[in-house]
């Protein structure tokens, strides 16, 4: 009904212009006016329907700020930008591997509240599946969004509408490659048996491995504390910052460093750097995630503007440090 309205304004629009563009001249008496062919019809141009806007909240879920700074700003910002009458920003347990129960009465929650339409869990850690499953008992019409899952992904696939990864399999081989065009002689991969159960990161790793042996490069295990042990995040980012130099004592600067833990990338990149020693990349590809904490660099905002300039000035502090 909206669009033959449009269609019958539009037209009613094109005669009344037709009508007032100039008066009707009387032809001389002498000539007998020409023949006038009829004017061919143009269709009248749809107009696209407008969008309505959304009626409804989308709840964010993330990490707290200890355990992931970017994917917590990231949240931040959404609020910001859309307000808190459209976006929640809920946040799992920091210590989400023994509050299964806390994650289950988290999404819930959420679940209660008839207006949210759409659930982003960035990111799905181990124990997501649990809890949205308690959600689709009773809520089957919410959006459901993974962002790097972390649970078997045939499951992940059966209980998520929309499902978003980094190419970790990819990282298999891209990781030891700018390792070695950086120079390493050596790679170091720091984790724990909790990330080596993910099947995603365990295959990655051994990409990694068999990369390294293809050309040339060494591979070394290394084992850090569980940030979300009972020496919490604090302790897994002490012991990075004591055990890099201990390594590049023993294998030279020429040693590349990289983490599966999104919370040691600012001491894995604060000690890489200051022993000299080599950061291929994060653990999640970013320019934002560790290098302005690591580095003391300001960071003011999310723009295009905003990301090169935190990529100018890491190209700066790296200089400045010599590596």
């Amino acid at each position: 009904m909206k669009r033959l309205l449009s269609l019958l304004l539009a037209l009613m629009m094109v005669l009344s212009l037709a009508a007032c563009t100039q008066p009707a001249q009387t032809p001389p008496a002498e000539e007998k006016p020409a023949e006038e062919q009829p004017a061919e019809e143009k269709p009248a141009e749809e107009k696209p329907a407008e969008e309505e806007p959304f009626e409804g909240i989308i709840a964010i879920v993330t990490n707290t700020l200890s355990q992931n700074e970017e994917e917590y700003r990231s949240a931040e910002l959404m609020v910001q930008t859309y307000g808190e009458d459209k976006i929640m920003h809920v946040l799992w347990p920091d210590n989400f591997m023994t509050e299964q129960e806390q994650m289950i009465s988290t999404i819930a929650k959420i679940g209660s509240n008839p207006d949210v339409k759409g659930l982003i869990i960035n990111q799905a850690v181990p124990g997501t599946n649990a809890a949205v499953d308690k959600l689709l008992e009773t809520r089957d019409d919410i959006f459901i969004s993974y962002c790097t899952p972390q649970e078997n992904p045939p499951d992940v696939a059966e209980r998520a509408d929309l499902i978003l990864n980094p190419d970790e399999l990819k990282m298999g081989d891209a990781i030891p490659i700018q390792a070695q065009k950086l120079g390493a002689k050596t790679l170091v991969h720091y984790s724990f048996p909790r990330h080596m159960s993910i099947v995603m990161l365990a295959a990655r790793r051994q990409l990694m491995i068999d990369k390294c042996k293809e050309i040339g490069l060494e591979f070394y295990d290394a084992t850090a504390p569980d940030p979300t042990s009972d020496v919490g995040v604090p302790g897994a980012q002490q012991f990075i910052l004591e055990d890099v130099p201990k390594l590049v004592d023993r294998f030279g600067k020429d040693t590349a460093f990289f983490s599966t833990n999104c919370a040691m990338q600012t001491p894995l990149i604060k000690a890489t750097s200051d022993a000299g020693a080599i950061y291929p990349q994060p653990c999640c590809p970013s320019p934002y995630h560790g290098y302005p904490s690591a580095l003391g660099i300001e960071s003011t905002g999310y723009s295009v503007d905003a990301m090169a300039n935190v990529i100018s000035e890491t190209a700066k502090a790296l200089k400045a440090k010599g590596v």
